[in-house]
């Protein structure tokens, strides 16, 4: 029977992670601190006797682990602004010391590596769209750094282990990701929008809100990490949606979904926040047939219907 380690199995990528694997019939071990997590994004994976969870803090005490991994997913890492403001040595750590010791117990199982690296290791970029290689424009000891320098580490360390160990690894870099579970004080942008719609405060937007994203639904990227992993390709591979839009065109699609009129307040700049970003998608479709399928208006009423 094949069998996964999940990093960061409570939050919400690895959450919906492990949902899919045991759907497919994996044998799921789940690994989290509980730091940024929710158990309760857990709720039917506890329920189902092929999943087993451990409380662990992979940077700072590796547990014994009796199974052999086919595959080992790293989703463990705080992923918004404020979350890994909150936490910067953890989200250091997590992604250098968690990494290598992920990829040597990868070495020891013979396993299928995939590291969920970031759109935010292009920083704020120079080039539009961002291509896998394109190096980024990233400011090495800014604010955001404790994220994007973290994940940046942690691609050289995958790629070196690669060369040096013939680690069989892969690396995602994930865009802009919105849908069920989503904290909505997370501080993301949509998860954000859609909390303070729904509950008619103001919506706040840092800037003008001309700023651009591109949002990718949850079962698109998961789509998206299973191709990955099933492939033979290291990467990296931007997974992400192509379809770009102002902070202020989705406040609109929001409101025509809620019906309502939507006040905002506009707050100062974030700093090194990025004025642009759209992935890349043509290497993600041309090795691993891979192109997201939600449509942002169904993903958003899937959302809100959630909260």
């Amino acid at each position: 029977m094949t069998s996964a380690l999940v990093t960061g199995a409570s939050g919400f990528v690895g959450s919906h992670l492990v949902d899919r694997l045991l759907d497919e019939g994996f044998t799921v071990t789940g690994l989290d601190n509980l730091v940024t997590g929710n158990l309760a994004n857990l709720g039917s994976a506890i329920r189902n006797s092929k999943f087993k969870f451990q409380e662990v803090d992979i940077s700072v005490d590796m547990p014994d682990l009796e199974t052999k991994f086919d595959y080992i997913f790293h989703a463990a890492s705080p992923a918004s602004p404020p979350k890994y403001f909150k936490y910067p040595i953890q989200t250091m750590l997590v992604n250098s010391i968690g990494t290598k010791n992920l990829l040597d117990l990868s070495i020891k199982n013979d396993s299928r590596f995939i590291f969920f690296s970031t759109s935010e290791i292009y920083g704020d970029p120079l080039e539009h769209p961002q291509k896998e290689t394109y190096w980024g424009n990233v400011n090495p000891i800014g604010p955001r750094s404790i994220y994007d320098e973290a994940k940046r580490f942690g691609e050289a360390l995958v790629a070196q282990y690669v060369r040096e160990k013939k680690v069989n690894a892969g690396i995602i870099r994930i865009f802009n990701t919105y849908g069920p579970r989503l904290d909505p004080h997370d501080g993301r942008v949509v998860s954000t929008f859609v909390r303070q719609a729904i509950n008619g405060e103001a919506l706040t937007i840092n800037g003008d809100g001309n700023q651009t994203r591109s949002f990718c639904y949850i079962s698109d990227l998961i789509d998206g990490i299973f191709k990955m992993a099933e492939s033979n390709e290291f990467g990296p591979i931007n997974l992400g949606n192509p379809n770009e839009m102002t902070l202020n065109e989705l406040i609109k699609e929001i409101s025509k979904l809620l019906s309502k009129n939507l006040d905002t307040t506009n707050l100062p700049e974030l700093k090194d926040d990025p004025v642009r970003r759209k992935p890349d998608i043509s290497l993600a479709k041309e090795k691993l047939g891979w192109e997201p399928k939600v449509s942002l208006t169904q993903g958003l009423q899937l959302l809100i219907n959630s909260q």
